[in-house]
């Protein structure tokens, strides 16, 4: 079939027409897709932290044992004791054949200082603390040491050997001071609470119970002392004698004086009663009055 000049010229217009529609649409497309593809940018800002702090207080969850021992650990002391003391000569020289070379003359028995670290507690603000009598005994001069770390000369008022109590006293203001309990309320089995300076450990706690009431002191091995004495488990050792004796709540209920060395766990204090009284009586004359009902026995003729 032949197409004429015009039809073919017709033709070729419309598809010079179509194809250029053709490449404007697809480079619209492209352009639209390109717009598509990329997403918009936003400059990123840094904030700055600011860490939250929480509002709540952390809590210390202390036990009966830490609320007493916190209380009561301040009135709490370290007594240094030293005193002068002198070495026998030895046996040799007391036998008569030495005596018949040197006569009278013998060598003076030579002097040495022996030094002691017991505990002890304060009593008033002013400074009379309560201790044994063992651990000042022979010095009239102590140093006292507190839990803070200050240092004092301390006095020694009086000392009871009948009952193993002693008083000192230091020139402060404002101390800390215990409270006393009564060890006549105790009951075995009650928790006990022992602080001291073991060895010169200063501050040092134990914890046992109340193991008996009562004690003579032919049981615990002190026949000569007129006390009744608190048996407890809480380990009382070298360096403990003098410091305090608690109950559950922080009260002072006896004053630890002495273990037995030949076993574990038995430990032994005087009631605080006994050594309030004493004490009082020391501060008060310097000396303490034991009341005695003295007996003569004698062979009677029927």
């Amino acid at each position: 079939m032949s197409l004429s000049l015009k039809q073919l010229t017709v033709y070729l217009t419309l598809l010079g027409l179509g194809g250029g529609a053709g490449v404007l649409g697809s480079r619209y497309l492209m352009a639209e897709q390109e717009v598509i593809r990329r997403p918009q940018i936003v400059p990123a800002v840094l904030q700055p932290f600011t860490p939250q702090r929480s509002s709540v207080t952390p809590q210390r969850n202390l036990n009966f044992i830490a609320k007493a021992v916190e209380k009561v650990g301040p009135a709490v002391v370290r007594i240094d004791a030293a005193r002068q003391v002198s070495r026998d000569l030895p046996q040799p020289f007391h036998n008569p054949f030495f005596r018949r070379f040197f006569g009278d003359d013998l060598p003076m028995p030579k002097q040495r200082i022996e030094q002691g670290t017991g505990s002890g507690f304060i009593l008033s603000s002013d400074g009379r603390l309560i201790t044994n009598a063992h651990v000042v005994e022979g010095t009239e001069e102590v140093k006292v040491t507190l839990k803070d770390g200050r240092s004092f000369d301390g006095q020694v008022v009086g000392t009871d050997p009948v009952t193993d109590v002693a008083v000192v006293k230091i020139e402060a203001t404002d101390l800390p001071t215990v409270n006393l309990g009564k060890a006549e309320n105790l009951t075995p089995g009650e928790w006990a609470i022992a602080i001291g300076n073991p060895l010169g450990l200063d501050n040092t706690v134990t914890v046992g119970i109340i193991s008996a009431l009562g004690r003579s002191s032919s049981q615990v091995g002190v026949p000569e002392k007129r006390v009744s004495f608190i048996q407890t488990d809480a380990a009382i050792n070298p360096g403990n004698s003098g410091g305090p004796l608690l109950n559950a709540t922080g009260e002072v209920v006896g004053i630890n004086t002495a273990i037995r060395a030949n076993a574990q766990g038995l430990g032994f204090a005087i009631p605080v009663e006994t050594a309030e009284r004493i004490a009082n009586q020391l501060f008060s004359k310097g000396k303490v009055e034991h009341p005695y009902l003295g007996i003569q026995m004698v062979t009677l003729t029927p």
